[in-house]
């Protein structure tokens, strides 16, 4: 897709409505009859287009995505709405009544911060790009909060706006970058624009180093459901240097206090998985405080404890059994176990839980979970279930 304007016309309209949900099994059957009567350039870019947005669905809300407009890389690197939101509504808790959006992309954080109430100026120097941000900010109604400038946003005045948000892009021809630098525009650029504002907010790569965080940044990281999503340097928070971990749905935050690693001791009753969010912001420590906790292994992030202490930020589990690392004994005792459904964790292992369960060959009714992983630096393997809570009196 290389014009939007096509689409925005009453017969391109009126093709994205007839193709609204083709099935990709259609999809030839579905334009050699549109081709009857309509470009044969308009239909393609039509169902181009209905597929990208069933696509957005994964990550915007259902009704949002069917009239939105994507390109493939928008929809891939834009941000999920749930995280979008949270953001924003970090932005008003500051005070923020506007923002510049530079490398806006296809827009998703210029309408989340939009309808958190936020005047946004949203900039990106694709010329294709900012033409489906605005059409985005026509299509949601948010055209009086969103403008939308084709730039290099290198050369954007952001001088008259309370925040900067800035989303570099972290892939090139070669894939994803791993190297902020090398990120466009340089996160040292998006740096020294957040200096100038008195807020700012920095997406960034979640597996960005700890030491590459400005001292007067507060770094957050977060995920949804489960999935690390992203890291946002934040400034003007007025906790510099602080450092959490936020979980959505919720949102729930753990916030850094600075503790020691956890010491490592012998394995108890219950191991606890912590959220990924929490692993890349380094707060396991804060974690085992919480279960009364250990590690495992001092490498490996494994907390176990002898009681359940529930917890947000790590998914519990209650261990039976911890065997040396011996498939011909795993083997044996989920037989004895009659488990079939057998669910394969790995932290420390290069052992790849597809090639485990085709070796033990699982059968029966029963469930388990294994976790291949070292204890005290031991390989070795730790088999047991979702913990469940003590049933009352």
């Amino acid at each position: 897709m290389n014009d939007l304007a096509p689409l925005l016309t009453p017969e391109g309209r009126a093709l994205l409505e007839e193709v609204r949900g083709t099935a990709p099994a259609d999809e030839l059957a579905v334009a050699t009859r549109l081709r009857r009567d309509h470009p044969a350039d308009l239909v393609s870019a039509a169902l181009g287009q209905a597929r990208l947005r069933q696509r957005a669905a994964a990550k915007f809300a259902a009704a949002d995505a069917e009239r939105m407009f994507f390109t493939p890389n928008g929809v891939e690197q834009s941000t999920r709405a749930s995280v979008a939101a949270y953001r924003a509504r970090r932005l008003t808790d500051l005070g923020v009544t506007s923002a510049a959006d530079l490398c806006c992309g296809i827009g998703g954080d210029a309408i989340a911060l939009a309808r958190a109430g936020i005047r946004v100026l949203a900039v990106d120097r694709d010329p294709l790009t900012a033409a489906v941000a605005r059409a985005n900010a026509e299509a949601l109604g948010l055209t009086e909060l969103m403008e939308v400038r084709e730039a290099d946003v290198t050369e954007v005045d952001t001088a008259g706006y309370d925040a900067v948000f800035v989303d570099p892009a972290r892939r090139g021809g070669r894939g994803r970058i791993f190297d902020p630098e090398a990120y466009s525009p340089p996160l040292s650029w998006a740096v020294a624009a957040a200096r100038r504002a008195p807020h700012a907010a920095l997406k960034i790569a979640p597996g960005i180093p700890h030491e590459a965080v400005p001292p007067e940044a507060e770094a957050e990281w977060i995920s949804d459901g489960g999935d690390v999503k992203e890291a946002v340097l934040w400034f003007g928070t007025g906790a510099p240097g602080a450092v959490r971990a936020t979980l959505l749905p919720g949102p729930r935050t753990l916030l850094g206090r600075g503790l020691p690693d956890p010491e490592v001791r012998p394995v108890g009753r219950y191991l606890y998985e912590p959220d990924g969010a929490v692993i890349r912001a380094h707060l396991v420590a804060e974690v085992a405080e919480e279960v009364a906790g250990g590690l495992l292994d001092a490498t490996i992030a494994y907390v176990t404890a002898d009681e359940l202490h529930p917890t947000p930020y790590a998914t519990p589990y209650e261990i039976t059994d911890q065997l040396p690392f011996n498939l011909k004994k795993l083997k044996a005792l989920l037989r004895e176990r009659e488990v079939g459904t057998l669910t394969v964790k790995k932290r420390g292992s290069a052992v790849e839980p597809e090639e485990l369960r085709r070796k033990v060959k699982p059968q029966g009714p029963n469930a388990a979970t294994v976790f291949l992983t070292r204890v005290a630096g031991a390989p070795t393997m730790l088999v047991g279930g979702p913990a469940r809570p003590p049933e009352g009196p």
